[in-house]
């Protein structure tokens, strides 16, 4: 894949060129602030990009800014961002400027020490550039904390609350299957009855799975 990248710590951001180069993607560029990210996605849109969340000059949120702007202007790009800390705000409307139609590009949400599993950080970018979401576990188990109002999740079961789980962080039915050790036709018929409870059944012009990950992150 073709990448940039936009982290101002300068041993993380070269750690991160180092890898994905050993990996065989290619670093289309790797720059230190949102400003220079834009300008590096409008000279050469790559396939996925991969952003710290908070970056100069004020540190707050630069990169998520940035980030949903990349997915205004240029939606079949992926994005990837990475926070040192879980927050709801900026996972959940990252997520919700998904609109999944054709052509759009994945989204994720990873947690930087994630980054130093190899495997989970490599993952995740191949499920974004395929499309696809990637959400960091702990990422999602945060979210699903939202207080005490009236909940339509409160009537999945705890089966369909594990699926729904996986689904976030984004992953297929197969490997839903394998993740729980059931059968995928066992997956598939949560996925059924989740859509179900949650008021989904026949719903056209949006992604179903979408939506109900959407009402799971409290979007």
């Amino acid at each position: 894949m073709r990448v940039i990248l936009a982290e101002d710590s300068t041993l993380l951001r070269e750690g991160l060129v180092r890898l994905l180069a050993e990996e065989g993607h290619e670093v289309l560029a790797a720059v230190g602030d949102a400003g220079q990210l834009l300008e590096a996605v409008e000279a050469r849109p790559p396939d996925v990009v991969v952003a710290d969340v908070r970056m100069p000059p004020t540190h707050t949120a630069e990169g998520l800014r940035a980030a949903l702007e990349i997915r205004r202007r240029w939606p079949g790009v992926g994005v990837l961002v990475l926070s040192q800390y879980v927050e709801k705000r900026y996972a959940t409307e990252l997520l919700t400027s998904d609109e999944g139609g054709p052509g759009t590009g994945g989204v994720g949400y990873l947690l930087k020490d994630r980054v130093v599993q190899i495997d989970e950080f490599l993952d995740a970018l191949d499920r974004v550039g395929r499309g696809r979401t990637a959400f960091d576990p702990d990422v999602v188990r945060q979210l699903l904390t939202r207080g005490s109002r009236v909940d339509p999740l409160s009537r999945l079961t705890a089966r369909e609350r594990d699926v729904l789980e996986e689904m976030a962080q984004g992953h297929a039915n197969g490997a839903i299957a394998l993740r729980l050790s059931v059968s995928r036709s066992a997956v598939e018929k949560h996925i059924n009855a989740i859509f179900d409870k949650l008021g989904l059944t026949g719903t056209t012009g949006y992604s179903r799975r979408v939506l109900a990950v959407l009402r799971y992150l409290g979007g």
